[in-house]
C-alpha cells in the first residue's frame, strides 16, 4: 500500500473519532492533531488501538513512543517504518 493510501485510511479513521465540535475540513500532515482541535488527547489511545489492529504494530516491540502520534505525518512515518521492516 502506498503512503497516500495509508494516509487516506488514516484520515478516514481520524474522522471517525474526531471531536464532535471540530469544524476542520482539511488535515495537514504536519499540523498537531490535538492542537488543531481535530481530536482530543484521549484519542491517542484509540489511534494506538487502530494501528495495532490495522497494521499489527506492537508499540512495545517496536520502541514507538505514543508521543510520536501527534501528526498525520509522524503516524505515516511509523506505519512505513514498521510495515517495511
Amino acid at each position: 500500500m502506498s503512503r497516500q493510501q495509508h494516509r487516506e485510511e488514516l484520515i478516514k479513521f481520524l474522522r471517525s473519532i474526531q471531536r464532535r465540535d471540530s469544524a476542520i475540513k482539511e488535515v495537514d500532515d504536519s499540523q498537531s492533531l490535538v492542537e488543531s482541535g481535530l481530536i482530543d488527547s484521549l484519542a491517542a489511545l484509540q489511534i494506538v488501538s487502530y494501528l495495532e489492529e490495522a497494521y499489527k504494530i506492537d508499540f512495545g516491540d517496536n520502541a514507538i513512543d505514543p508521543g510520536d502520534l501527534r501528526t498525520v505525518g509522524t503516524i505515516l512515518d511509523i506505519i512505513e517504518r514498521v510495515t517495511t521492516s
